[in-house]
């Protein structure tokens, strides 16, 4: 049997990439790395994803599949012999799914708009967002996992904690650029219990950068897009 190619494109810092590499890596799937410079982004980028042209991209014998949350779902059903993403049952899935999108329009957005935008009130208002929005990822922590169990589907690691865990790799970001502290461990204590659990897993030790390093790029970020301090 011929080998499967397998290639992503991506940028080291972004959590929609980190998605996809966790996924592969969960998965036992070996893949070629190609990191992009998203000022001056690849011919071979531009050609995989010609609508978006955004990172992260994954080539799986020389065709594209793009847009995370989609990318770690074919993953998911192209290497369905092993650990499963999905739960088993069709409103498993879609609550999985919810949820997902909520942490792309919510959280996603609003770590962005912390990192790239805030200043006085509307920081202020951007703080109190990210706490409500982690509030609610609290609550359905605790309903998809029974209140009990180490993950968002339950037992197993799966879709939700894929997609999610690599913000982890940002709260220190989201607190340099906030001036602030987000009470994790004090305010939401199943998502800290949660987050210290699946840093544990072997393949978001080898992806998620540190903390630091993403603190650093995210203030050498703002300071190239908006002349800021």
């Amino acid at each position: 049997m011929e080998e499967e190619q397998v290639k992503v494109l991506n940028l080291w810092a972004s959590t929609f990439g980190m998605r996809v590499l966790i996924g592969l890596e969960e998965k036992g799937v070996k893949y070629e790395y190609q990191e992009e410079n998203l000022s001056s982004k690849s011919e071979l980028l531009l050609q995989m994803n010609p609508v978006h042209k955004k990172i992260p991209a994954l080539i799986h014998n020389g065709k594209p599949v793009c847009e995370s949350l989609i990318i770690l779902e074919y993953i998911d059903e192209a290497w369905a012999s092993s650990n499963p993403f999905m739960p088993s049952n069709a409103y498993g899935r879609a609550r999985a799914r919810f949820w997902a999108d909520f942490v792309d329009k919510k959280v996603y957005d609003n770590g962005a708009a912390l990192i790239m935008k805030c200043k006085g009130e509307a920081q202020e208002e951007a703080k109190r967002n990210m706490l409500e929005y982690l509030g609610l990822l609290e609550g359905a922590l605790d309903e998809l996992s029974g209140g009990i169990k180490p993950y968002f589907g339950g037992e197993q690691f799966g879709f939700m904690d894929i997609v999610f865990i690599p913000f982890a790799s940002w709260f220190l970001a989201w607190e340099t650029m906030g001036d602030w502290k987000i009470p994790l461990d004090t305010q939401f204590p199943r998502l800290y219990e949660w987050v210290n659990v699946c840093l544990e897993r072997e393949s978001v030790k080898k992806i998620l950068p540190h903390p630091e390093k993403v603190a650093e790029f995210a203030v050498q970020m703002r300071k190239r897009f908006l002349g800021s301090d």
